[in-house]
């Protein structure tokens, strides 16, 4: 066993976050819906979403009985709205083709829509207790410094991260699975990208990192996300007139949105595109 896995597991005891996708109570759908909305979502952004979805679709053919229009509404401002159409194709195919159950093996989970190799991973480890490899940023960035010495990982996970990854991931499969959950909660609460508390951290004394000096990033320029004037703020913008109301909208509470003209017909485009906005009428849109 590794040198790392009982001081990361004892931590985990004794610091994990209570959360309801974690709870014993917590349903495999529960899990899913939290990893969608998870992705690129800070947590405390998603526990009302979360909760709100679950007790309007507590199964997966609740959901896919639903519009995507609706899912669309109720995905709110979490951002990203065309993770609330793949949570809806998937939960679709969960209903018609794996009897409204969550599939627990990888191969059934990565065949869904909008289902990738993290998010099925994630799934089959922390609803089933499967071993897999499951790399989010937090957990690339843990065994990066732990393991590698380096203060940041690369943009994109490479095939020695993965088998890094693999080679420290317990053969047990249950505490693997707890594994894979502690060192996450391990990179959102101690070993954070800017501001890490090495003095809070179990394995501080073991971090390659660590005993390197903390060596600053030397790797390629990291892109720095913007917000204020891009098409993904006008997008939200438009669609939040949507979301708030009952039924279709004029073209002109869509003007009163965002000013500038060339970007809004973009954006009404693109949203049209992503079928996340249809055409009612000949001034008129709606959800789908």
């Amino acid at each position: 066993m590794s040198a790392l896995h009982a001081p990361v597991l004892r931590w985990y005891d004794d610091h994990a976050r209570e959360l309801p996708w974690r709870g014993p109570e917590a349903s495999a759908w529960s899990v899913m819906v939290s990893e969608f909305m998870l992705q690129q979502t800070p947590v405390a952004r998603v526990l009302p979403v979360h909760e709100a979805w679950l007790r309007r679709w507590p199964t997966p053919a609740d959901l896919a009985a639903e519009s995507t229009g609706e899912a669309v509404r109720a995905w709110g401002r979490l951002g990203y709205p065309r993770r609330a159409l793949r949570l809806h194709a998937a939960a679709t195919v969960i209903a018609e083709q794996h009897d409204n159950q969550v599939p627990s093996a990888y191969a059934d989970l990565i065949a869904l829509p909008g289902v990738g190799d993290y998010t099925a991973a994630a799934i089959a480890t922390f609803a089933h207790g499967r071993r897999h490899v499951v790399l989010d940023t937090n957990v690339r960035r843990v065994l990066g410094r732990a393991i590698g010495g380096v203060e940041l990982p690369p943009a994109s996970i490479t095939k020695a991260e993965r088998e890094e990854a693999l080679a420290v991931l317990p053969a047990d499969e249950p505490t693997a699975a707890t594994w894979s959950v502690a060192v996450m909660e391990l990179g959102a609460l101690v070993c954070t990208a800017s501001s890490p508390r090495c003095g809070d951290c179990p394995v501080a004394d073991l971090c390659a990192w660590r005993a390197a000096g903390h060596p600053a990033y030397d790797g390629p320029p990291r892109k720095v996300q913007t917000w204020a004037g891009t098409d993904r703020q006008c997008r939200g913008r438009l669609l939040a007139v949507l979301r708030d109301s009952d039924g279709p909208v004029h073209r002109s509470r869509l003007d009163a949105a965002w000013s500038d003209e060339a970007q809004r017909a973009r954006c009404v485009a693109s949203l049209i595109a992503d079928r996340l906005l249809v055409v009612a009428g000949p001034d008129t849109y709606a959800l789908p």
